[in-house]
């Protein structure tokens, strides 16, 4: 009799899981694209289990396979599957990743909508294991964690904070373009640059962060970088929860230590500024001083600052972040100025204008229109962040269109930018004029221009001001024309 039950359980139990696998990978994909469908939303069909996500491997491998032309038409080669799908179905279409349903919308009225996000009814998407390593801090959380850790965070990106770490800027520029002007005398070199803008934004990130502490903080960048070495090699596999993580590869083996040692030493670099505060020390005037003293002021006031484990997640985010966004924005700025000289002279004559050879001051930086132009432009043609998700907390509505619990939203910032509907007959061309009366009358006071995502920007303060003082560093001694169409290959000229 009790063998009886046991069978019994174990039955509806086996047909309970089978019930939930086919729910998961059939009926409830094809239960949603109906509902998509008879709301007249079109896209490509769902395949079992795997969704789209062939369909997406292939198209980019393609795309990749061709030879770059030396333009800013750009989109069919970063995205080619997000652009093949809005010019088949549409601006409001979907598709497949895995069984997860994605919406992609490119109205500036539903992404307005999107960000508002009244009642926490989107969430951030949930990012793969792997990346959650790197991924860390402001950008992973959402409510009110999101809110407590922005309030700590933001006085430490503000303007009259980071002006202070002007100097440390300056030196790391000079110091780069010390080493050009070695290997160029009054005559043209071939160099590619994104190594050194590589170690150059390592430097300053160092010095920015941890001031003093910089030569251990350019461990740590050093760190950061093989762990996102090893995590890319990860995602060409399938992560298996409570197995992948702890399988005896080299891989885990060298990701464990490399997290160990990461941790070790943000954790003595913060216990011992901690200390410091204690004693009634000043603070610091780098990004790790200014936060930790605004933690400490919301500890105080609130008791609901910080632990020491989400400030080290705050360091981690601030590698990756400004590494990845400032490293990219220096050398699409140097290719697209040497593929357009007359700018790059506009901007070497403002530079000259304002500080002939003088070092640059902060209150110069604030007055360069031209060079802010220019950067402006590059993230349009360029963003950081090319796509960004959100998650359906519940079911809702999105305009007109019924968007049910757990559906990804999609928003294609690259296409967004080039798009000719919104940005006029020229959205593929480089013209830095159409900012030359700032950001709102350029979008015409509409969501579509979000390079660093949506939201205020709080890295993207550091990442414009730390490119104007290079620029002014490098621009007035230093002209650059592109030498090859598919590497950061630049030739520099220095009289």
């Amino acid at each position: 009799m009790v063998l009886l039950i046991l069978v019994g359980i174990c039955v509806v139990l086996v047909i309970s899981w089978i019930w939930k696998v086919l729910n998961w990978v059939w009926l409830k994909p094809r239960k949603l694209e109906k509902c998509l469908r008879q709301q007249g939303i079109n896209g490509r069909p769902y395949k079992f289990l795997k969704g789209n996500v062939e369909d997406l491997g292939r198209m980019m491998m393609e795309a990749r396979s061709k030879p770059m032309e030396l333009s800013h038409r750009i989109v069919p080669r970063v995205i080619p599957f997000i652009h093949e799908g809005v010019e088949k179905y549409g601006k409001f279409t979907f598709d497949w990743r895995g069984p997860t349903l994605r919406v992609n919308i490119m109205d500036p009225e539903l992404i307005k909508e999107v960000f508002s996000n009244k009642y926490y009814q989107y969430s951030k998407t949930k990012v793969n294991p792997y990346l959650k390593l790197i991924v860390t801090g402001l950008v992973s959380h959402d409510g009110d964690t999101w809110a407590r850790h922005r309030r700590i965070i933001n006085p430490a990106f503000h303007l009259e904070k980071l002006k202070l770490m002007l100097p440390a800027f300056h030196t790391c520029c000079s110091e780069l373009v010390s080493k050009w002007q070695k290997l160029v005398s009054g005559t043209s070199c071939e160099l590619d640059v994104w190594p050194d803008f590589e170690k150059l934004t390592a430097s300053v990130i160092s010095r920015a962060a941890f001031g003093s502490s910089y030569e251990q903080g350019e461990r740590i960048f050093q760190l950061q970088t093989q762990l996102g070495g090893l995590i890319m090699q990860a995602l060409q596999s399938v992560y298996i929860p409570g197995i992948s993580w702890y399988l005896p590869t080299k891989q885990n083996n060298t990701r464990i230590k490399i997290e160990r040692e990461m941790q070790s030493l943000l954790t003595d670099i913060i216990k011992k500024r901690e200390e410091a505060m204690k004693l009634g020390e000043a603070c610091d005037n780098d990004l790790l001083g200014l936060l930790l003293e605004s933690n400490l002021k919301e500890k105080n006031s609130k008791n609901v600052g910080m632990s020491i484990d989400e400030v080290i997640d705050e360091c981690k985010l601030f590698y990756f972040a400004g590494q990845e966004t400032t490293s990219t924005l220096l050398v699409w700025t140097m290719i697209v100025l040497s593929m357009h000289p007359d700018w790059q002279e506009k901007a070497r004559e403002e530079v000259l204008q304002l500080f002939g050879k003088d070092k640059p001051e902060f209150e110069g930086l604030n007055h360069l229109k031209i060079v802010t132009m220019i950067l402006y432009e590059v993230l349009r043609l360029y963003p950081p962040v090319v796509v960004m998700t959100r998650t359906a907390n519940r079911n809702m509505k999105l305009g007109e269109v019924y968007i049910p619990k757990g559906v990804q939203i999609a928003l294609p910032t690259l296409l967004m930018h080039h798009s000719r509907e919104l940005w006029g007959e020229d959205a593929e061309e480089f013209n830095p004029e159409r900012f030359s009366e700032g950001i709102s009358k350029a979008t015409k006071n509409q969501v579509i221009f979000m390079p660093f995502g949506g939201g205020p920007w709080i890295i993207s303060t550091f990442s414009n001001l730390y490119p104007c003082s290079l620029f002014c560093s490098n621009t007035s001694t230093t002209t650059w024309c592109s030498t090859h169409h598919t590497e950061s290959m630049i030739s520099l000229y220095i009289p």
